[in-house]
């Protein structure tokens, strides 16, 4: 047998490790985007209907896994976290682990589907029950940001961080035939507009305090547009934008840009090459996660176009600073709150982090010749950087 264009790209295979891990999420996540006959999206299960007998075996042992996740108590114990969506938002800001968008994209990223835990259906309702009248789903706060712009009594109100995020895992468990997200996926085609670095989403003020994120109003917001992206990749293409293959040409854009532009907040140096866990904030695994969904923009493009070089980049480095030769990845930033997880510790490679992103890199195994070509010890330095990009460690 062949040898799979993504081990060949990693230079090892970690399949065997992860599958006797003995971590469900792990399991799952190997099965459903390492063994699988076409590599699957990371939030949806991609069973083979009509398929022969092996993908079908393949697809019931995909599913055994996916239960054996919901049944496991560390999951048991993250759905646990989820907060009440109705009571104020305690959290500092939409990095923050725990803010439930971002706990839902984690459980959703290691196999929880809708239906799974009344827990999660509870949180899911209570956020479709909360949208302005322009349709964007909203949070319960003083403003979602910190003490910038505080009302002095907690409302209901929406950034575009908290829409975006919301409609995403609202997608992800099931509920994009509501005519609720339907009527907010609606809205967000509406908000994409012409920035500064292109076609994108920016930083919305606050429906409320009025408070905008800092930064200029004229540029495009690179979280906000990740999440928007991320979400429209898991739908219909009738439910999507006209224009949204050129938002993601102006993500991609921001990695090229670099050397001389830095989007405030969100830089493109050694800290975003290297991925924090979990994965809740821009970073490399963010931006590939959400530009694999649009393979037009990367694969159809000519050898050497800038959005397909773009890709390429960002993958080698995907792989040069977060794998060991051996092809696993030992977590280097991490969360605080998750140090019972493999994935939120330092010491010992992690199952999970390594399926994910091993998946990850098999999704842009149509661009292998590219991405091999690439030296990531020679590419432009991030704008504040020294010139020269700090190597693997």
């Amino acid at each position: 047998m062949a040898t799979p264009v993504w081990v060949e790209m990693l230079g090892a295979d970690p399949t065997e490790w992860l599958l006797a891990s003995g971590e469900p999420a792990a399991v799952w996540v190997t099965r459903n985007m390492l063994e699988s006959s076409q590599p699957a999206s990371p939030a949806l299960d991609t069973g083979p209907e009509g398929a022969g007998t092996h993908q079908a075996e393949a697809a019931a042992g995909c599913e055994q896994a996916r239960q054996a996740v919901v049944s496991d108590p560390g999951t048991q114990e993250l759905i646990s976290r989820l907060p009440d969506w109705e009571a104020e938002s305690q959290v500092s800001g939409h990095n923050s682990p725990k803010y439930a968008p971002n706990l839902l994209l984690l459980l959703s990223q290691m196999g929880v589907r809708g239906g799974d835990d009344e827990r999660v259906g509870r949180v899911l309702d209570q956020m479709c029950a909360h949208q302005d009248s322009n349709s964007r789903f909203q949070s319960y706060g003083r403003s979602g940001h910190g003490s910038i712009g505080r009302l002095p009594e907690p409302a209901w109100g929406s950034l575009l961080c908290d829409s975006h995020a919301i409609v995403d895992v609202l997608v992800r468990f099931g509920r994009q035939d509501d005519p609720r997200v339907q009527a907010a996926v609606a809205r967000m085609a509406d908000d994409l507009v012409a920035t500064a670095q292109g076609p994108g989403w920016p930083c919305l003020p606050h429906s409320i305090s009025g408070f905008r994120g800092p930064g200029r109003k004229a540029d495009f917001c690179p979280q906000v547009t990740v999440e928007a992206l991320r979400a429209l990749a898991l739908l219909p293409e009738k439910m999507r934008p006209a224009r949204v293959h050129d938002a993601v040409r102006t993500l991609l854009g921001a990695w090229r840009r670099r050397p001389g532009e830095q989007p405030y907040m969100f830089g493109h140096g050694y800290r975003f090459k290297t991925v924090k866990w979990p994965t809740f904030w821009y970073d490399v695994h963010a931006v590939l996660d959400t530009v694999a969904g649009y393979p037009g923009v990367w694969v159809d493009a000519p050898a050497g176009s800038p959005d397909r070089t773009a890709a390429a980049e960002m993958v080698a480095c995907l792989i040069a600073y977060n794998f060991t030769p051996d092809g696993r990845v030992t977590p280097k930033s991490c969360y605080k709150g998750f140090e019972s997880f493999s994935f939120g510790q330092k010491k010992r490679p992690s199952p999970f982090a390594t399926a994910r992103l091993a998946g990850l890199v098999r999704r842009f195994e149509r661009i292998a010749g590219d991405i091999e070509a690439v030296d990531v010890r020679t590419l432009a330095s991030s704008k504040g950087g020294s010139g020269t990009p700090v190597p693997p460690r």
